[in-house]
C-alpha cells in the first residue's frame, strides 16, 4: 500500500479522539475507522497491530503538542530569566489545555502503560526523549533551572493539567497565578 501521510495523520487524530472519549478499552481499529469516517479495515491496513496503532498515536500526540517554532526561538532583547522561563511554562499549559483530546489521550495511554508493557515501552521512550529535549533546550537557551527543576515542573504541570481537564479543585487560585507560583517555588 502506498504511504499516505495525510490519511495516516487523520487516522491517528481519530484514534486520539477515541482514546480521549472512550478510554483505552475503546481503542480498536473499528472505533478508529468509525471516528475517522473511513471504511472498516482502513486503520488496520495502516496499523496492523494495536501496538502499531499506539505507537502512531504517541507520535501524533508529540507532533500536536510540539510548540510552534516562534514559541521557542530566541527572543531578541528578552533576557533568559525566570520571566521567560515562566512564559514557556505558560505556553506548555496553554497548549495542553487548548487541545484537551490530546492531553486526555496522553493520560489514558499513561494509565494503559501501567497494564501493558509494550505501551509502557513506547510511551516511556517518547516521554524520556521529550524530557531530555526540554533539558537541552533549557540549557542551550541559558534559562534558569536544571534537570531537577524541569523534572519537578513536568510532575507539577502533569498534575495541574489532569486537574483542569477532569474534576478541578476549587482552590481559589487562578490557573495563571498557579503556574507563576509553581515556577517561582521550583526555581527558588
Amino acid at each position: 500500500m502506498p504511504r499516505n501521510d495525510d490519511r495516516r495523520a487523520a487516522l491517528a487524530d481519530a484514534g486520539i479522539r477515541v482514546l480521549a472519549e472512550q478510554g483505552a478499552r475503546g481503542l480498536t481499529h473499528r472505533a478508529v475507522d468509525a471516528a475517522a469516517g473511513t471504511p472498516v479495515g482502513t486503520a488496520s491496513n495502516y496499523f496492523p497491530r494495536r501496538d502499531d496503532l499506539v505507537a502512531a498515536l504517541v507520535d501524533r500526540i508529540g507532533r500536536r503538542l510540539a510548540p510552534s517554532p516562534e514559541a521557542v526561538t530566541p527572543r531578541d532583547g528578552v533576557p533568559a530569566d525566570r520571566a521567560l522561563f515562566a512564559a514557556y511554562v505558560h505556553d506548555v499549559v496553554r497548549r495542553l489545555r487548548a487541545d484537551p483530546h490530546v492531553a486526555l489521550a496522553l493520560f489514558e495511554l499513561r494509565l494503559e502503560a501501567a497494564r501493558r508493557p509494550h505501551v509502557a515501552a513506547t510511551l516511556g521512550t517518547w516521554r524520556q526523549r521529550a524530557f531530555e529535549d526540554d533539558v537541552a533546550f533549557n540549557t542551550e537557551a541559558g534559562l534558569p533551572g536544571g534537570r531537577t527543576e524541569l523534572a519537578l515542573l513536568h510532575h507539577a504541570v502533569d498534575g495541574l493539567v489532569l486537574d483542569q481537564l477532569t474534576v478541578p479543585l476549587d482552590t481559589g487560585v487562578p490557573l495563571e497565578a498557579a503556574v507563576d507560583e509553581l515556577v517561582d517555588r521550583i526555581l527558588r
